[in-house]
């Protein structure tokens, strides 16, 4: 699998005379080589993969992590390196470089200081982006990854049914998030074991939980904290940073009440969960993205409401791809895409949010996240 990714990317590259590749983003060199768990910048110690139009694939990689990667890296060739010790992770890139007349690299995510040494290294060769190629790679998943995707999806309803039964009034938000853990924890565990035959490969869902309560249901991207739900609260839930199952990445949210739905917040919701459907109403191959985000905002624009944010992103080994619904993105959704799509209305005192994740199919699409979506299933 990985090792047809690379060759599909070289032949990208002999497309559009790329000699060599320079991947740092941590997404991209997973989907590449298969390798993960590694130090990243936060810890000033970058991770390079080096692959050449022609010759062997090379991966310079801190030597701190040097046993993970010859056990699950697929590439010719692990330079490790050690902090303090000759030129570190510089080492390696001249000889990259060399005789290269054309460098790609991702420049949004390469970090300043590595970026800086290529700079130098490159001289007046032409730098170009490896990104285009990559990302067009990436936007239609193959058997494999759809099947990460739907079980990505059971995670999530784990996760969405955990946090939905430990809401109530004089609960801390940070129950729920605790319930949410265990429960998608577990559903992964089962599916790793069931499924797959990596035991690096851990189970343990991570980043903190997006929720909001009460007063703080405007907090789009607001943590579980420590305040208490009250009965007739609106409740958000929100696991687009939580559905990372063996590194597959999906959205997914819901909006509920505790006891009762305060009637104009109910109005709000409905016309929330309606311009999802105007969206999905119109999902499907040979779409143009953004017409699926117009058809979207013109529900929440027609009940009164300011123009709204996307509706949706691809998703897969990174919580965003390319394509995305949203004005301006011409791309045609085709077969194999994975995309989470919204609908969403927000106002000065209340927000509603309702997400699900989606496959396009070769007649429309299949839905891989699942929980009820209807108003009076939304009041607990």
């Amino acid at each position: 699998m990985f090792q047809e990714r690379m060759t599909r990317l070289r032949q990208k590259m002999e497309e559009t005379a790329i000699d060599v590749a320079l991947i740092t983003d941590d997404d991209s060199v997973y989907y590449l080589t298969g390798y993960y768990d590694y130090l990243h910048m936060e810890f000033g110690r970058p991770t390079i993969l080096v692959i050449p139009r022609d010759g062997q694939s090379l991966l310079i990689t801190p030597v701190i992590d040097v046993v993970m990667a010859e056990e699950v890296a697929h590439v010719d060739r692990i330079a490790a390196w050690n902090d303090g010790e000759g030129a570190e992770w510089r080492a390696e890139l001249p000889g990259a470089v060399v005789g290269a007349a054309r460098i790609a690299l991702e420049p949004d995510h390469m970090p300043p200081m590595v970026r800086a040494c290529v700079d130098d290294l490159a001289g007046a060769k032409d730098i170009t982006s490896i990104i285009p190629a990559l990302s067009g790679l990436r936007m239609i998943k193959s058997a494999e990854e759809l099947q990460l995707a739907r079980h990505a999806g059971q995670v999530a309803g784990a996760m969405m049914a955990a946090g939905r039964g430990a809401i109530a009034a004089g609960v801390p938000e940070f129950e729920v998030a605790i319930a949410t853990s265990q429960a998608g924890t577990r559903s992964a565990a089962d599916l790793l074991r069931a499924h797959y035959s990596d035991a690096n490969m851990s189970p343990a869902t991570h980043f903190l939980q997006i929720m909001a309560s009460g007063r703080d249901i405007t907090k789009t991207h607001h943590r579980a904290s420590t305040r208490v739900m009250q009965q007739g609260e609106p409740v958000f839930l929100c696991f687009c940073g939580m559905t990372n199952f063996h590194r597959f990445k999906l959205g997914f949210d819901r909006t509920f009440w505790i006891g009762e739905a305060d009637p104009e917040q109910a109005r709000i919701y409905d016309v929330a969960v309606a311009s999802q459907k105007a969206a999905l109403d119109v999902l499907g191959p040979g779409v143009e993205a953004q017409a699926v985000h117009r058809a979207y905002a013109e529900v929440i624009q027609d009940a009164g409401f300011s123009y709204p944010f996307r509706c949706g992103r691809a998703t897969g080994f990174s919580f965003l791809e390319r394509p995305q619904l949203v004005t301006g993105d011409t791309t045609l959704l085709q077969p194999g895409m994975v995309f989470a799509v919204d609908g969403s209305v927000s106002t000065d005192t209340f927000r509603a949010q309702v997400g699900d994740s989606f496959i396009i199919t070769d007649s429309g699409y299949e839905q891989i996240t699942n929980h009820p979506k209807a108003l009076q299933d939304m009041i607990l």
